[in-house]
């Protein structure tokens, strides 16, 4: 089920939030929108659910416009950000939805078991909701989601509150669950690592506005501009007469057809080599060295190189309006 935006604006208290000209996510597919926060992701998820009204232009959902009725109900399933259960067990809340849209008994409870049990719930189904922890909340927020079989399934931040394993966990599982259970997905997250781990599709969103949309790995190869490169998590790096950017682990060190310096702020072995942090022109950057290479002090300097065809370069002025430090660097050379 195609989801449309055409000329969508929304604003809050006179101020714009939102403004998508022209959008299409694409219908059994899992979509990212990614950005960072208050850039209007969760106003374009609710705009598709029909909570909010656009103040011009219109979404459809399958071919109908987004408005409060019959339509929406059954074509949509929302799991907000923050997870609201009403009064009752887990299993009540899960079977909730599904009992208002007129599923047989049946047929709920057996949806509600197989949801639970696939995301790691099934032991909690008679735990009254309102007295789960963090990390299970989000399970059965999701959960709950997915028990309605909804042609249209937003996530509004799902990994939201859950501590560095659990988070780990719940992205590893994640996939799989909405490959079972869900048709076309929308997920909204402001962290670009999730992203890159959920999409499909990806759509960055900054200030209201949609700064690239398509298939993942079209979007994190070409940026469409200096600002872009750096919300996808490339480091942005001036040179003489342009911004460069460079993709995590791809700087290496040592000197070639692109060199730039780096000056150390901290070294750490790890199991395989030293991990090197520190700063090119201000931007923070990181590289590897092998094992058995001494760590470099903090406060030297550290030569680093790229390799030919690994480098975005944007010319100064086109989109690049990133205020960064100036980055030493030679011979820089054409890639994509």
């Amino acid at each position: 089920m195609n989801i449309v935006f055409e000329g969508v604006r929304i604003a809050r208290g006179g101020r714009p939030v939102l403004d998508v000209p022209d959008l299409t996510i694409a219908g059994e597919r899992t979509t990212v929108v990614a950005g960072p926060n208050g850039a209007g992701k969760s106003s374009l998820l609710r705009v598709v659910a029909a909570l909010d009204r656009p103040a011009a232009g219109r979404v459809m959902v399958g071919g109908e416009v987004a408005v409060r009725g019959p339509h929406i109900r059954d074509a949509v399933a929302y799991a907000f950000q923050r997870a609201v259960f009403l009064a009752g067990s887990v299993r009540e809340n899960l079977e909730l939805g599904p009992r208002l849209r007129g599923v047989e008994e049946a047929e709920r409870r057996r949806r509600a078991g197989e949801v639970a049990e696939a995301c790691g719930i099934a032991h909690l189904l008679q735990r009254d909701a309102r007295r789960l922890s963090g990390g299970e909340a989000q399970r059965a927020n999701l959960a709950r989601a997915l028990c309605l079989r909804a042609p249209v399934t937003l996530l509004d931040e799902p990994l939201s509150g859950l501590d560095g394993p659990g988070r780990a966990g719940m992205l590893a599982e994640l996939p799989g669950l909405l490959r079972q259970f869900g048709t076309t997905v929308v997920v909204v997250t402001h962290d670009m690592r999730e992203a890159a781990a959920l999409a499909e599709d990806l759509v960055v969103v900054a200030d209201g506005t949609v700064r690239a949309a398509g298939a993942l790995a079209a979007v994190l190869a070409a940026p469409p501009d200096a600002e872009t490169a750096a919300l996808l998590g490339y480091a942005v790096l001036r040179a003489e007469t342009e911004a460069v950017a460079a993709w995590p682990g791809v700087l290496t060190p040592g000197t070639g057809a692109a060199t730039f310096t780096m000056v150390v702020d901290r070294a750490v072995a790890m199991p395989g080599g030293v991990e090197v942090t520190g700063r090119i022109g201000g931007v923070p950057v990181s590289v590897r060295l092998e094992a058995g290479m001494p760590p470099p002090r903090a406060g030297s300097k550290l030569a680093v190189t790229a390799p030919p065809g690994t480098l975005v370069r944007f010319p100064i002025g086109s989109g690049g309006r990133l205020e960064q430090g100036r980055a030493e660097s030679i011979a820089v050379p054409e890639s994509r």
